[in-house]
């Protein structure tokens, strides 16, 4: 498992306008021209530059052009939206090997296990538990566990997906029309098998399976992509180019 400290620098960034800006403008921003005016909450070059290549790494570095296409069609349209930030939950997640562990071993158990809460004590469990099997953590102080899980969680809130300060409590999310078909896009983009089906990355709709499934057979889809549905199979055919599909949507 490849692991960094991108987890404890982007559960402290101060200011996600940095997003928005490293998005569109990428490495045309610079501290000196629009850190210091811009980011008045980073306070340094240096803590500028941890940010920006956390947020780089992590939250908007694209898997292949067609995803690059949808975070910029969606963040240069919305800045940091409730929907932008799904977006950036699921591409973080597809970079971030440590966070999708822990969404996969500890958030989406609670979420879909009907848990109202989620306690920092879990998350230093599950951090615990790698620690084992993963050689590089052997290292790691308890103060370094305890401050990574805390800002697990505050990442989550920040994604929107909990709320609260002491007790951070789950938030479940239901797709819009828009969100839902270009998650559509986002997933057959980055799942290597072609049956939707058996993709780990289904459960980021947020969704039960059964619902999944009814819910991406209604007609009002039909336009925006192909089906081949068997009850055991679902293969799924983009109809548009992922340049055009967010203005596709959002114009129907």
């Amino acid at each position: 498992m490849k692991i960094n400290s991108d987890i404890n620098i982007l559960g402290g960034l101060p200011d996600w306008g940095l997003i928005e800006s490293l998005v569109n403008y990428g490495h045309k921003i610079n501290m000196v021209e629009d850190g210091i005016q811009k980011y008045a909450t980073i306070k340094t070059d240096k803590s500028f530059k941890k940010y920006e290549l956390a947020v780089k790494n992590t939250l908007i570095k694209p898997f292949n052009d067609n995803i690059k296409a949808l975070i910029i069609s969606v963040i240069s349209n919305e800045g940091i939206s409730v929907d932008s930030k799904i977006l950036l939950f699921w591409n973080a997640s597809f970079n971030n090997e440590l966070f999708n562990h822990f969404n996969e071993q500890v958030f989406f158990p609670a979420f879909y296990g009907g848990r109202i809460s989620i306690k920092n004590e879990e998350v230093i469990a599950c951090l615990d538990e790698l620690k084992i099997e993963e050689p590089k953590l052997e290292t790691w102080s308890k103060s370094l566990v305890e401050n990574i899980s805390s800002k697990y969680l505050t990442l989550l809130k920040k994604f929107g997906l909990m709320e609260g300060i002491q007790k951070k409590v789950i938030i479940h999310p239901i797709l819009n029309d828009k969100m839902f078909i270009l998650f559509i896009y986002w997933i057959v983009t980055i799942e290597e098998k072609t049956n939707i089906l058996n993709s780990p990355w289904l459960q980021f709709s947020f969704f039960e399976k059964s619902y999944f499934i009814d819910r991406i057979l209604q007609k009002k889809y039909a336009r925006y992509f192909n089906l081949h549905y068997t009850g055991d199979i679902l293969r799924i055919e983009p109809l548009f180019n992922y340049k055009s599909i967010y203005h596709e949507v959002i114009s129907s």
